[in-house]
């Protein structure tokens, strides 16, 4: 009989999630059952059965995603960027491997393609295994998925994708190069005339300092900058941002440019909507002027 797994950031029948970007605090779940641990080649992998969050996505000892409130964070960070492009056809996701944003995106009926790259196999493995109900978004027809550096990916694409979405973990493991200047003008490369990008936008309550860095180098490449924020119970002080960036100067990404009706809100989306999407750009006063001022 196997030995019962273990992991040392689960002590006493707790996950502790306790990280230097957010010194002083930590995020604890009771745990059920450990159901998965592996050292992949980029990353540490944990997956396990909590007491009231379902199962949960744990990579290099941060909470990826949890069964239930992982929708929240996928609509946004796919839906705000999708509903501000007029008809975005082919579409592509960077990191995202536990397939939530992919199964956003293809509820979008004008979608043809929607191409998956994210450098970590046991990603998309170990999620379709223990992350059914996200992972149900590789399964359909439209998608196709690269295993390899988004970085790299980028190099030799251009005027490709109507828009992108960069679903990555924080900057300080296998997603560091996906927030520097030259990844974000490799973005602006691969997207159409009128290409949206939106990427995870760290939180405003413990990275204000990261998020202007990264909004302005934005705002010397694209016309466009917003930034954006979700309400997520198990991400670093519940709340996690999105910014969103367009290469059309007349876009307005403040606003829906396309809207699900309601009986499609109410079929397709548990946390986002029309009123959601402009209610996600108005700041606390703190955050607008340490932003935008």
């Amino acid at each position: 009989m196997a030995a019962p797994l273990t992991h040392p950031c689960i002590v006493d029948g707790w996950f502790m999630e306790k990280s230097t970007m957010w010194p002083g605090q930590a995020m604890s779940l009771k745990v059920e059952e450990i159901l998965h641990v592996e050292k992949s080649k980029f990353q540490d992998v944990l997956v396990f059965q909590s007491a009231n969050y379902g199962n949960v996505l744990v990579l290099d000892n941060v909470i990826q995603a949890t069964e239930r409130d992982e929708f929240s964070y996928q609509e946004m960070i796919t839906h705000l960027a999708m509903n501000s492009h007029p008809c975005p056809k082919k579409v592509l996701v960077i990191g995202g491997g536990d397939g939530g944003v992919l199964r956003e995106v293809v509820k979008h009926e004008c979608v043809e393609e929607a191409t998956l790259v994210d450098i970590d196999e046991a990603v998309p493995r170990v999620s379709k295994k223990y992350l059914p109900n996200m992972a149900i978004g590789f399964e359909h027809p439209k998608v196709k998925v690269h295993i390899g550096d988004g970085f790299e990916f980028l190099k030799d694409k251009a005027n490709q994708y109507d828009v992108i979405i960069t679903d990555s973990s924080d900057p300080d493991g296998p997603a560091e190069s996906l927030f520097g200047p030259d990844f974000f003008q490799l973005l602006k490369n691969a997207l159409t005339e009128k290409g949206v990008f939106s990427t995870q936008g760290e939180c405003m309550w413990l990275h204000l300092p990261l998020i202007r860095k990264v909004k302005d180098f934005c705002k010397d490449l694209y016309p466009q900058v917003e930034y954006a924020y979700t309400s997520i119970p198990t991400y670093p002080s519940g709340q996690i941002g999105h910014i969103m960036c367009s290469k059309d100067p007349n876009a307005n990404l403040r606003e829906p440019l396309r809207k699900f009706s309601p009986e499609q809100e109410d079929k397709l989306c548990r946390y986002y909507n029309s009123e959601v999407h402009k209610a996600a750009f108005v700041l606390p006063q703190f955050a607008k002027k340490a932003l935008y001022e």
